[in-house]
């Protein structure tokens, strides 16, 4: 596929995407899936990927090596290096749910693959990998020898690529509806099923034990809670009092049931009396605490996507600061905010200022004591920032 003059230099920065706009043509002969090799205006060779004619982002790149194949056997050999690469993280040891396979990060774009325990959950977002999804399941199972393997291909990347949803068991067992796994000595549940995501929130695994750390002896709200993981967290820190609020009453029944399970084994012996669960939108509970001039030292807020393209970025703004401004009016003097955005389009900049934003209008000064990211088995490609999307801040409240 030949590149218009001028559009070489994303591709030679090792960029892995390349959207329509970038060709002279898109071949009516291509499949879905089909590798493709990239060539310059001028005829040069440049990389080599796989195509989607019918998406915008028509060729996520591979290899920039000409004589490197990719085929059946380079995935396969991918998929173990991305395990392997797993083995040498620190702290992956203390927990049993984590990432394996990340995207673009780990050169196989279009394969998220998590672990739960003895269970693997898979998203397979590309034609690619769907045309190749048995080999790389193969692999997969002879790497990691899981009792099962359960497919939740049913977020709207996949829909973007012209894939029907596709869910059900690809190896092995099924697995439970509320999965046990380990994180440091909690026990923590995932609904492989049904739940967000893959199942739970990975990828603040590290980040609840950070907050965790300015919530001993605190009242803490813990706001879109989902399972109320960052709760737990608290709790296990000892947290006064942790609110969990959010607006799913399945996921809050789950994260009882999380607290019931951990309080059962000794872990959190009082979980019950330091625990209120509460099903409200968050937007409007957040000013009914306003209204009743409630507060709490601790706040963390964790919302899901709220910009999933461009055009969305100014919505997804005000609402960040919305809540950031709530909640910095609800924490006594001394309080702690911690706020994340899991919008890839909302650079860490650009939530910074939101924050900020909101400080000046709340009339109160806000330092910023750190910032948080995604863990290690959620790497960020250095010539890929996309794949750098989960921001966080710590915040004292004055």
């Amino acid at each position: 596929m030949t590149l218009k003059p001028g559009r070489s230099r994303s591709v030679l920065q090792r960029h892995p995407w390349i959207f329509s706009g970038a060709f002279e043509e898109v071949g009516s002969s291509l499949e879905p899936g089909d590798v493709v090799d990239v060539v310059s205006h001028e005829g040069a060779w440049l990389a080599r990927g796989i195509v989607n004619p019918q998406s915008p982002l028509t060729v996520r790149l591979m290899t920039w090596d000409e004589t490197e194949t990719i085929d059946e056997v380079n995935l396969q050999t991918r998929v173990r290096k991305a395990l392997e690469a797993r083995t040498v993280l620190p702290r992956l040891a203390d927990t049993e749910g984590c990432r394996l396979v990340y995207g673009e990060s780990d050169g196989l774009p279009g394969l998220i693959v998590d672990r739960y325990a003895d269970y693997l959950a898979v998203q397979v977002l590309t034609p690619a990998m769907e045309r190749w999804k048995s080999a790389l399941v193969e692999a997969l199972v002879a790497s990691e020898c899981p009792q099962g393997i359960y497919e939740r291909s049913d977020v709207e990347t996949r829909e973007r690529e012209q894939l029907p949803p596709a869910e059900g068991v690809l190896y092995g067992q099924e697995p439970p509806k509320a999965l046990e796994f380990r994180d440091r000595d909690l026990t923590f549940l995932a609904d492989l099923r049904g739940g967000q995501k893959t199942g739970a929130y990975l990828d603040q695994r590290e980040n609840r034990w950070r907050v965790s750390e300015y919530c001993r002896d605190r009242t803490v709200l813990n706001a879109f809670s989902y399972t109320g993981a960052f709760g737990l967290c608290a709790l296990r820190a000892g947290a006064s009092h942790v609110t969990n609020l959010d607006t799913s009453e399945p996921a809050l029944s789950l994260a009882e049931e999380m607290a019931r399970r951990n309080e059962a084994n000794g872990i959190l012996p009082d979980a019950s009396t330091r625990l209120t669960y509460l099903a409200a939108d968050v937007f409007y509970q957040l000013r009914r605490f306003r209204d009743e001039r409630r507060a709490f030292d601790v706040i963390v807020l964790d919302p899901p996507k709220f910009a999933f393209t461009k055009t969305m970025i100014h919505k997804a703004t005000r609402a960040y600061k919305d809540i950031n401004l709530l909640a910095i009016k609800l924490l006594n003097p001394g309080g702690c905010l911690a706020t994340f955005s899991c919008s890839g389009q909302v650079s860490p900049d650009l939530f910074r200022e939101v924050v900020r934003g909101a400080a000046l209008d709340a009339g109160r000064d806000v330092l910023i004591l750190e910032k948080l990211s995604q863990p290690p088995d959620h790497p960020v490609l250095a010539t890929f920032p996309e794949s750098e999307y989960l921001k966080g801040l710590i915040c004292r409240v004055v």
